[in-house]
């Protein structure tokens, strides 16, 4: 019997705590479903790259992301063309295409285009009949010695910045940063104002 003034128990235990508390005992087996999983696809898309099509180097969005790299959807028609890869065609030998993407810079699409050409010199085209070439298609002894890509290929190289250690000198220690900010500030500010004085100046000359 229950002693002293007390809560009477009253426990809801109807809840099904299976909806509540997760468990991750299946793991192993997940982990193994996934690979098989990987196998059988690569045996069914053979003999094409196991990680899909080829996509191309972009900068983040926005002031927080802009200086790092990451694969894009897919490349610009002007890069395509750049590297003489028709779209349809490019489409057709695991290039992703975005027409909606725009270049803004010289040096990306430098590094798109050879990247499209380091694909082109490597790739290896399939007859899609077998035994029955087409202009495109790659030789047979080309056809008998190539391998599926597994893995990424042509991975996206994220350099370090390097560090350079100088010895700080007496000039540098006289300097003053912020008085050479200022003087440059006041002759931006002033430059239109100097030149208008000295077409008057040179006006003035010539009478």
């Amino acid at each position: 019997m229950v002693k002293h003034n007390n809560v009477i128990p009253n426990g809801h235990f109807k809840k099904h705590w299976q909806n509540y508390v997760k468990t991750w005992f299946n793991q192993p087996a997940r982990k193994e479903r996934r690979r098989i999983a990987r196998q059988k696809k690569a045996v069914k898309i053979f003999p094409r790259p196991t990680t899909g099509k080829l996509r191309p180097i972009v900068h983040g969005q926005t002031l927080k992301y802009n200086m790092k790299v990451r694969s894009g959807r897919g490349f610009s028609l002007e890069e395509l063309k750049a590297a003489g890869i028709p779209k349809k065609y490019a489409q057709s030998i695991g290039i992703a295409v975005d027409h909606r993407r725009r270049n803004r810079s010289l040096e990306g699409l430098q590094v798109n285009v050879q990247r499209l050409k380091t694909f082109k010199a490597k790739l290896v085209v399939f007859p899609r009949r077998v035994g029955k070439f087409k202009a495109g298609d790659s030789a047979p002894e080309e056809l008998a010695s190539a391998t599926q890509v597994q893995g990424p290929y042509l991975p996206i190289v994220r350099e370090k910045p390097s560090v350079e250690l100088v010895k700080v000198t007496e000039e540098m220690k006289s300097f003053k940063a912020y008085d050479k900010l200022r003087l440059e500030r006041m002759n931006v500010r002033h430059v239109g104002a100097r030149q208008k004085k000295a077409a008057e100046a040179e006006k003035e000359d010539k009478k």
